[in-house]
């Protein structure tokens, strides 16, 4: 039996039949350390209805974890991530795809999304005032300062943490577009990470370029397509090609805006090309991705008022 399975049977046993209170402390830990290193055991998943199926489980099952060990940094990782994932890819995409239905249910399903994505910043912000004392009070009051408290020497530890803080917050702030107060929180994500940016810029293999692309095409004014531009070369650069969702993340945030229809064609197209195999840290993802490219491809006399040919920006097709 490999060690790990060792040590989650020996922890489950453990707390089945009712250990002393240090040991029982000790096996929630052991779990906690299992669940929060390496990629989640969903994200290289490669059936999306089972992971729907059974991430709520796993959820409650961390959050009954940390009713025993409250202040466990990869417990509260685990869950911040957890309900971010659920959130994105089971509540807020069938909110987005409901929304020419039935209102009223997209409605409902949209403030359970956002609902969601709150519980996930309030354990990713109990995860970094472990390390940070005051990080939340301080993000709400200045940003910067807050972000640029992290610790250079601790990245490696702290980085999975910011980028999941940040994505809660963000998607958060993407489902309450009518609450300024939820708006006016847009330079905290902003200020995370432009600092996880400082600390590792090619962490997680472009994934801050591409959030940070999103966040630029949600600034207001006007659009400022050449900071777009340049967050997408990097991830691209970073990711060799293999993140479906970059592609996507670039036809929502240029193509529509500027109304391409050719360019979000293609950038679609090479998403749904992508194999989920090739990289299998990546595989939910890329298959969550390749759900809504074909979503969107479905709507695309939607999305764009014309049949206007207009032409690839450089570096922006296969």
């Amino acid at each position: 039996m490999p060690v790990g399975v060792k040590t989650v049977s020996a922890a489950l046993l453990a707390l089945a039949f009712g250990a002393g209170c240090s040991v029982k402390k000790y096996a929630v830990n052991q779990i906690g350390e299992l669940l929060s290193s390496g990629d989640s055991i969903y994200e290289t998943e490669e059936d999306i209805v089972l992971v729907r199926e059974a991430l709520p489980f796993s959820l409650k099952l961390v959050e009954t974890l940390l009713t025993e060990s409250p202040n466990h940094r990869g417990l509260l990782l685990a869950a911040c991530r957890g309900f971010v994932l659920y959130s994105y890819a089971y509540v807020d995409y069938e909110a987005e795809v409901l929304a020419d239905e039935d209102l009223d249910l997209a409605r409902t399903l949209r403030e359970r999304a956002r609902r969601l994505y709150l519980r996930g910043l309030g354990y990713g912000i109990r995860a970094l005032e472990q390390s940070y004392p005051g990080f939340g009070d301080m993000l709400s009051r200045s940003p910067e300062d807050a972000a640029g408290s992290t610790d250079q020497d601790d990245r490696e530890r702290d980085l999975p943490l910011l980028y999941w803080t940040a994505a809660s917050l963000g998607l958060a702030i993407s489902v309450s577009k009518n609450d300024a107060a939820m708006l006016a929180k847009l330079p905290e994500v902003e200020a995370i990470l432009d600092r996880a940016l400082e600390l590792d810029e090619s962490w997680n293999q472009g994934a801050l370029h591409e959030f940070k692309l999103t966040v630029a095409a949600s600034q207001p004014g006007r659009m400022d397509t050449d900071r777009m531009e340049s967050h997408y070369q990097r991830a691209l650069d970073l990711s060799r090609g293999r993140r479906a969702s970059l592609y996507l993340a670039y036809a929502e945030a240029h193509s529509v805006p500027m109304q391409n229809r050719n360019e979000f064609r293609s950038l679609l197209e090479t998403a749904l090309d992508i194999d989920p195999d090739a990289e299998p840290s990546y595989r939910l993802m890329n298959l969550l991705a390749q759900r809504r490219a074909e979503w969107l491809l479905s709507r695309i006399d939607e999305l764009f008022l014309d049949e206007e040919v207009a032409s690839l920006p450089e570096g922006a097709s296969r």
